[in-house]
C-alpha cells in the first residue's frame, strides 16, 4: 500500500499539471462561432427524472440546464449575471426582493413565460417539494406580481441566500399551466419536460440516450448554435475513456473518466481536460451515519470510527490528488463561513479502539465488534472505492463492514425514504452560501421524507434546526458567519455526518469543441453558446433557423 500510494502522489502531481495547462479558455477571441452539427455528450448515471425542480441529482441538473433557463447564470466569479430576469433589486431593510423578467420570452410548446409561473413555482414547488428550496425560500411570506413580467418577494426576514439559488438547477421554474391542479410529483412532465431553454426535449431511450434538439423560438436570438445534443447513458468507465479518445462523444463533466486515465486523456491533441466550471458547487463528500440505528445512536461510537478513518489516504489512493481532506461541513472554498480551528477528528486507531471499549463494545472471540452495512452512492468506482476504503478501515479496529450497491432510485430510497442503512457515503454541493446546500444535511423537517439529498442521516437537535432558522433570516454578515460557525461546532461534536473530503472535479472535452470561458455554473448550465469547429468555412448567422 505505501508504494501504491507513493506512485499515486506522483502521479496526481503530473495531473495537476496537465491540468493547469488545460484551463486555457476553449474559445479564442474574435474566432466566428459557426451553426449546425451535433454534440454526444456522456451522462453518467443515466437520471431517474428530467426536472431539476423535484430533483437535484447531478445527471438530472446536467440535462436540463439546456432545456430549462434559469432567472440568472453565474459568471466565473459567482456573480448572478441575468438570465430569464433581465434585472432585480432589494429594498433597503431586506425585506422586498423584486425581479423583473424579460420579455417575449416562450415555454417550448409555444405558451409565454409570465410571472404567473415563476410565482407559483415558489409557492408549489420550492417552498414544498424542493430538497434544498424549502430552507432557502422559507421566509418568503407571499408573492406578487403586478404584471406578466414583475415578480415580487416579500419576506419576513432578509433572506441573502436567495440569489445564490436562482439559476436553472437552484430554482428551476416550472410551466403553471402544465402543472398546476396536478399531482405534480407524478406528473409525465417530469419526465417529458417543457421548458424555456435553447433545447427543447425529443427523446428518452431509457438505458441508452436523451436527446434535445435546437430550439427555433429561443430568446437569445442566433444561438443555439449546435442542432441538436445527445446525452448517451455508458454506464462502463473504460468504454467512456475509450468513447472520449476516438471522438464518439465530446463532452463529459464531473470527472467522467478514471481518475488514472485523466493525465493520458489530458495528453492527446484532441482532447481538452479541464477543472473550470465547477466554482459554485463547492463539493464535498461525507458519510452519513443512521443515529437511530445500532451502536450508531451512540455519540462516542461515531467518533470513534471517524477516527478510524485517515482521510488523507481517501484523499491521495482513492481519489488520487482529486480531493483534499474535509474538516468541516462547509468546504475551505467557502473561505468566510468555514470554521479552519474548529473541532477535528485525525487518524488515530488506537485512539477509536479505546473509545468503542469505552462505548461497551469490545472485541469478540473473532475479533469483530459490531457489524454494519456501508452504502454508496452509484455514480462510479471513485465512490465505490472510497466505500471499500472505510470498510478496510473499520475492519481494522474490529468493526466489520458489508459494502451493498444499488441503482440511484433504489440507493435514494433506501437512505432518505426507508432509511434502511447504517453508512451511507455521498456528496453535496455546498454552493456558493452553506445556507444553499450544507444546512439541508442537518434540518430535521426532512427526515424520512424520501427528498434525495436532504439529511440521511436522521439527525434532530432543536438547537440546530434553530441556528439553520436564524441563518436563513440574519441580515448582517458577520452575525451570520457566526451562527455558522455555532453549527459547525454543534454538529462535528455530534456527528451525524463524517465530512470525508472536499472533491475537485474535472471535465473532458473534445478540442475542437468551442464556447466561451466556462461560467462558474457550467456543469449545470447550458449548451446554448457551444459550437464544433469542423473546419469548414460555414459561419453561425444573426437569423434564427428552423430545425431539422
Amino acid at each position: 500500500m505505501g508504494h501504491l500510494a507513493r506512485w499515486k502522489a506522483g502521479a496526481v502531481l503530473a495531473v495537476a499539471a496537465v491540468l493547469a495547462a488545460g484551463t486555457a479558455g476553449a474559445q479564442q477571441a474574435g474566432e466566428t462561432p459557426k451553426r449546425g452539427g451535433t454534440l454526444s455528450a456522456i451522462i453518467q448515471p443515466e437520471p431517474v427524472i428530467l426536472t431539476a425542480a423535484l430533483n437535484t441529482a447531478a445527471p438530472t441538473g446536467i440535462v436540463t440546464g439546456s432545456i430549462f433557463d434559469g432567472l440568472v447564470d453565474y459568471d466565473a466569479n459567482l456573480k448572478p449575471v441575468p438570465a430569464l430576469a433581465e434585472s432585480w433589486e432589494t429594498s433597503k431593510d431586506g425585506l422586498t426582493f423584486t425581479l423583473h423578467l424579460r420579455d417575449g420570452v416562450k415555454w417550448h410548446d409555444g405558451k409565454p413565460f409570465t410571472s404567473a409561473d415563476v410565482k407559483w413555482t415558489l409557492e408549489e414547488v420550492w417552498k414544498k417539494i424542493h430538497p434544498r428550496n424549502q430552507a432557502i425560500f422559507a421566509k418568503v411570506t407571499s408573492v406578487d406580481t403586478p404584471d406578466d413580467r414583475t415578480v415580487v418577494l416579500h419576506l419576513s426576514q432578509p433572506s441573502v441566500a436567495i440569489l445564490s439559488s436562482l439559476n436553472s438547477n437552484g430554482a428551476q421554474v416550472l410551466p403553471k399551466h402544465l402543472y398546476e391542479g396536478t399531482d405534480i410529483l407524478n406528473n409525465p412532465y417530469n419526465n417529458k419536460p417543457v421548458g424555456t431553454g435553447p433545447f427543447v426535449f425529443k427523446e428518452w431511450s431509457r438505458g441508452n440516450h436523451i436527446v434535445l434538439e435546437r430550439n427555433p423560438d429561443y430568446w437569445d436570438k442566433g444561438k443555439p448554435y449546435l442542432d441538436r445534443v445527445v446525452f448517451r447513458v455508458i454506464p462502463d468507465a473504460a468504454a467512456r475513456s475509450a468513447a472520449l479518445e476516438k471522438g464518439e462523444v465530446q463532452w463529459g463533466v464531473l470527472s467522467p473518466v478514471p481518475l488514472k486515465d485523466a493525465e493520458r486523456l489530458a495528453k492527446l491533441p484532441n482532447l481538452r481536460v479541464s477543472t473550470e466550471g465547477y466554482e459554485w458547487l463547492s463539493p464535498w463528500l461525507f458519510a452519513d451515519f443512521n443515529v437511530d440505528r445500532g451502536p450508531l445512536k451512540d455519540v462516542k461510537v461515531r467518533q470513534a470510527l471517524a477516527q478510524a478513518i485517515d482521510r488523507n489516504a481517501i484523499s491521495k489512493v482513492v481519489w488520487f490528488g482529486f480531493a483534499k481532506p474535509a474538516t468541516s461541513p462547509i468546504p475551505s472554498t467557502l473561505a468566510a463561513f468555514h470554521d479552519a480551528g474548529g473541532i477535528s477528528y485525525d487518524y488515530d486507531p488506537k485512539k477509536a479502539e479505546a473509545l468503542l471499549d469505552a462505548a461497551g463494545y469490545k472485541r469478540g472471540p473473532d475479533g469483530t465488534r459490531f457489524t454494519l452495512d456501508i452504502d454508496y452512492i452509484p455514480y462510479g468506482d471513485d465512490f465505490k472505492r472510497t466505500a471499500e476504503y472505510l470498510k478496510q478501515a473499520l475492519k481494522r479496529v474490529g468493526v466489520e463492514a458489508s459494502v451493498r450497491s444499488q441503482d440511484t432510485a433504489a440507493f435514494t430510497r433506501r437512505v432518505y425514504g426507508d432509511r434502511d442503512f447504517d453508512i451511507s457515503i455521498t456528496w453535496f454541493a455546498a454552493f456558493s452560501d452553506p445556507q444553499v446546500g450544507v444546512n439541508r444535511a442537518y434540518w430535521s423537517g426532512s427526515i424520512g421524507k424520501n427528498i434525495p439529498w436532504t439529511n440521511g442521516s436522521g439527525y434532530r437537535n432543536e438547537k440546530v434546526d434553530a441556528l439553520i432558522s436564524a441563518t436563513q433570516g440574519e441580515g448582517d454578515p458577520e452575525k451570520r458567519i457566526q451562527l455558522f460557525k455555532d453549527l459547525q461546532k454543534t454538529v462535528l461534536t455530534d456527528l451525524p455526518t463524517l465530512p470525508l473530503v472536499e472533491l475537485k472535479f474535472f471535465t473532458v472535452e473534445a478540442a475542437n469543441l468551442k464556447h466561451p470561458k466556462a461560467s462558474g455554473d457550467q456543469v449545470y448550465g447550458s449548451f446554448r453558446d457551444f459550437w464544433i469547429d469542423d473546419g469548414k468555412a460555414s459561419e453561425a448567422k444573426a437569423d434564427t433557423p428552423k430545425s431539422n
